[in-house]
């Protein structure tokens, strides 16, 4: 299959991209456009990135061994030394229909590749070197892990720490990175961000893990540690779509009180923000509250055999995003307003960060 060339598309690369975006993922469609300037651009190119990356992990007609071709072979073109329009011509025919959604927007994403790396190699040195940094942990991490991945759960919290690293946390970093070198004033408290954006991403992924717990078991993937649910009496072979199990909500709770911690740390990155930073502070206050009201609704249902049960609405999304802009700038405001709706997370011991590493 021929990849177009450039002169065959009407539109720019960069219209292309926030056109795909909104067609991919509609809550990064929302968040994306808070951020200022160049900043929407990056993040959007990275959004991409990790979505074409995501997409070799996900296709179910490939062999382990094709996907850790096609992510290295990734990694190769978004560093610059292998061809974006090869690579989009070998992948695109192996496409299942299964991996591809109904509007086929993640084929034309893997299509158009050219198009997302030719901006990603437009960007300045720190830019691009974040989000070279980004796709290669992540796709090796989500390989690795995926090649061992069965519905018996992941070993302990400390697995599921470098799991949510390599899938989340250090999309954390990157944001970081890129949030520093775009203000000298966030720059200031580097070191910190750092360490709490690894915090935000496993807060948010953590969060995302107990939503798809059943649709995960679907496609034959559990990544609930097992020591968690072992030391509540249940073992998560056990776990099927039966009468709800109490020792299986116990783990379930004592997962969710770690996710909340993890949260709260996300709500300090976000306060390190200067309030000046609105669009910036938007974007993550708005992922932040989407995560907290899904925990809560998890949190009133442990017993939910499906992810729609525990989604939120379209109203309490409109609500969030319009509180977190109305209190964007004011710190003790959403310090209270976490505290009120994080306060039945069953809060427990602030859990030390997990470990991670390239």
């Amino acid at each position: 299959m021929r990849n177009p060339s450039p002169s065959e598309h009407p539109e720019s690369d960069l219209t292309y991209q926030r056109r795909i975006l909104a067609g991919v993922s509609r809550t990064f469609a929302l968040t994306i456009p808070q951020l200022p300037g160049n900043l929407e651009d990056v993040v959007g190119n990275a959004y991409l990135l990790c979505r074409i990356a995501d997409t070799i992990e996900d296709e179910q007609d490939l062999s382990v061994e094709r996907k850790h071709e096609f992510t290295e072979y990734f990694i190769r073109v978004v560093s610059g030394s292998d061809s974006a329009e090869e690579f989009a011509n070998d992948l695109v025919p192996l496409l299942s229909s299964a991996t591809c959604s109904a509007s086929d927007n993640e084929r034309d994403l893997i299509r158009n590749t050219p198009r997302v790396v030719r901006l990603t190699h437009g960007f300045r040195p720190l830019q691009r070197s974040a989000l070279e940094r980004c796709v290669r942990i992540m796709s090796r991490g989500m390989a690795k892990f995926q090649q061992n991945s069965s519905l018996e759960g992941l070993s302990s919290l400390s697995e599921l720490g470098r799991y949510c690293y390599a899938v989340a946390g250090v999309v954390g970093e990157m944001l970081a990175a890129l949030f520093c070198d775009h203000s000298r004033k966030i720059a200031s408290h580097e070191e910190v961000l750092l360490e709490l954006a690894v915090s935000f991403g496993q807060g948010l992924q953590m969060t995302n893990i107990l939503k798809d717990v059943w649709e995960d078991r679907e496609r034959g993937m559990c990544w609930l540690p097992r020591s968690v649910f072992r030391d509540a009496g249940f073992d998560l072979a056990d776990l099927s779509k039966g009468p709800a199990d109490d020792r299986y909500e116990q783990g379930l709770l004592e997962l969710i009180a770690i996710a909340r911690d993890h949260l709260e740390n996300a709500l300090r990155f976000t306060l390190l923000i200067p309030p000046e930073e609105r669009g910036i502070r938007r974007f993550c206050l708005w992922a932040l509250a989407m995560a907290v009201l899904t925990l809560r609704k998890i949190h009133a249902n442990p017993g939910y055999r499906s992810g729609k049960e525990v989604k939120i609405s379209r109203c309490s999304v409109r609500l969030a995003v319009g509180t977190m802009g109305i209190l964007s700038n004011f710190d003790s405001m959403l310090r209270l307003l976490f505290r009120l709706f994080a306060r039945k997370l069953s809060a427990t011991k602030q859990r030390g960060m997990q470990p991670h590493g390239e």
